[in-house]
């Protein structure tokens, strides 16, 4: 959604008071120019009607008020348009803020993708297929890790990120925040080719959160059996983009031992 520009309101509004005010001084001095030629044929040297003409000569007075007096009602109905317009504005964005926030923290978390991955570890290895998972790391151009988290537009950010990618998945694919600009997705079934043209995909549907945020992407994938050759592996890969300590920091779980076959 499109913010305005409070800067430029501002100074519309004071320009449209100063043409309000030259209106109604233009009008006053015009009138009250007419008013003085009036004066004197009407009150002084009536030609006609004398009545006819004070009738006139107050009509045209109670006239210019009552038009100065629209010009300045006018001006007050713009500003008062002006501040329900921001204040709506301020209740969208603040709402569509708080839906991002939702949003964001709703999303499955590292406790669900160290269990997905484990799974899907498995399946790939017994039935011998292939498992990609896609690491998005999001960073907002010129600014720290630390100022984005303390930016009020970081938020939406992120979610029109998750929501992007989300439309690009299949079913059997699931994405996952596994810190505050991490991302992952884990793609079963899916070869290294494939899982490159997925994050192309990726890159394409993010063009429009990269306009509208000033944010980059950097999308890497990475393979089972390929590019790795264990579970422990790909938790490596995926623990070395995690900062040390994060709000979305949780503990990982240890691997669960499978029990040998007894004989």
């Amino acid at each position: 959604m499109g913010t305005l520009n409070r800067t430029e309101l501002d100074r519309l509004e004071r320009r449209e008071l100063q043409l309000t005010i030259l209106a109604a001084a233009f009008v006053l001095i015009q009138a009250a120019g007419l008013a003085m030629f009036m004066y004197p044929l009407v009150f002084l040297h009536p030609i006609g009607n004398k009545w006819t003409l004070r009738a006139s000569f107050f009509g045209f007075c109670a006239l210019t008020l009552l038009f100065v007096s629209y010009l300045l009602e006018r001006q007050r109905t713009v500003r008062q348009l002006k501040q329900q317009l921001l204040a709506e504005l301020e209740r969208n964005v603040t709402l569509q803020h708080q839906a991002s926030v939702d949003l964001l923290q709703t999303m499955p978390d590292q406790n669900h993708f160290w269990d997905r991955l484990t799974m899907e570890y498995r399946r790939a290895m017994t039935m011998q297929k292939t498992l990609s998972i896609l690491l998005v790391k999001a960073k907002p151009a010129g600014a720290s890790a630390k100022e984005a988290k303390e930016r009020d537009a970081t938020s939406e950010a992120w979610s029109d990120a998750a929501k992007a990618m989300s439309r690009k998945l299949r079913p059997t694919d699931s994405i996952y925040r596994l810190a505050t600009d991490t991302f992952a997705l884990v793609l079963p079934e899916t070869d290294v080719l494939n899982a490159k043209r997925v994050a192309v995909r990726l890159q394409e549907e993010l063009q429009t959160v990269r306009a509208k945020h000033s944010v980059s992407f950097d999308i890497t994938a990475h393979n089972y059996p390929e590019h790795v050759k264990s579970a422990h592996e790909l938790e490596d890969i995926v623990k070395s983009l995690l900062p040390e300590q994060d709000e979305f920091t949780a503990a990982v779980p240890a691997p669960v031992p499978v029990p040998a076959a007894k004989s």
